[in-house]
């Protein structure tokens, strides 16, 4: 199912994802079908697995740059995948669900999943939500090479930029990458009020306005691990990130 891109003398071209592995989960034929020949005409390398089982082991033999992963899958379902995948080595995860179920949304971004979306989707947003996490690595791996100084403390609430870590209280809190770019972008301006369209376009590179709930789900992951009463929420506008009084 894999498929290279390179030039006449061998080279990789530079076409967008050019070289980049992504690992297709799902289990009905016509649409991983579909997104196998979008992702490849966007540049990347694909493979493709239709059961839990064998996306486990694909993803351990073939290492894949992103994992695009459908909840609903024969042998374990795609929250197992997840569990296991991340466990032996961290990897971004684009969930797939079938179900506007925001329950099932919390608990995918809850085992390590950075982002979903719901069927049915355009080929062109899940192209583009593909090439956003791979950009976030990216930038990530930029950053621990190029650490901020310091740690941000906001009362209880600590922020190492270098290290990525977060925590409460002194207790490390595990964000998923989304979840931490989400906390600081709320904590560089804190108490100022961040609309859901400007959360989208600084941590998710996305301007289309269908993705804010996208961004209500990560918010309530966020709160249920750092807690509710840190996050604002100004109804109609966006999101807050509280901080003590001085």
């Amino acid at each position: 199912m894999e498929q290279t891109h390179s030039s006449h003398n061998g080279a990789a071209t530079t076409t967008p994802g050019a070289q980049r592995r992504v690992l297709v989960v799902e289990d009905d034929p016509t649409i991983v079908d579909a997104i196998a020949a979008r992702l490849r005409a966007e540049g990347f390398q694909v493979q493709t697995a239709g059961d839990g089982p064998a996306a486990v082991d694909t993803a351990e033999a073939w290492q894949p740059d992103l994992l695009v992963l459908d909840v609903m899958l024969p042998g374990f379902d795609g929250l197992e995948v997840c569990r296991r995948v991340q466990a032996r080595r961290p990897v971004p995860v684009l969930m797939l669900t079938a179900r506007d179920d925001e329950t099932d949304m919390l608990v995918g971004l809850g085992v390590g999943a950075d982002d979903y979306m719901t069927k049915p989707f355009s080929m062109r947003e899940l192209a583009a939500r593909v090439h956003v996490l791979l950009r976030r690595v990216e930038r990530a791996a930029l950053a621990a090479h190029t650490p901020r100084s310091g740690i941000l403390r906001l009362g209880e609430l600590e922020i190492d930029h270098a290290q990525r870590r977060v925590r409460v209280r002194g207790t490390d809190v595990h964000l998923t990458p989304t979840e931490f770019d989400l906390l600081v972008c709320l904590a560089n301006t804190p108490r100022a009020v961040l609309s859901r369209e400007q959360l989208l376009a600084e941590v998710w590179d996305w301007a289309d306005a269908s993705g804010t709930r996208t961004v209500d789900s990560h918010i309530k992951a966020l709160r249920r691990k750092i807690g509710a009463e840190r996050i604002r929420t100004v109804h109609g506008v966006g999101y807050a990130l509280e901080t003590p009084a001085a």
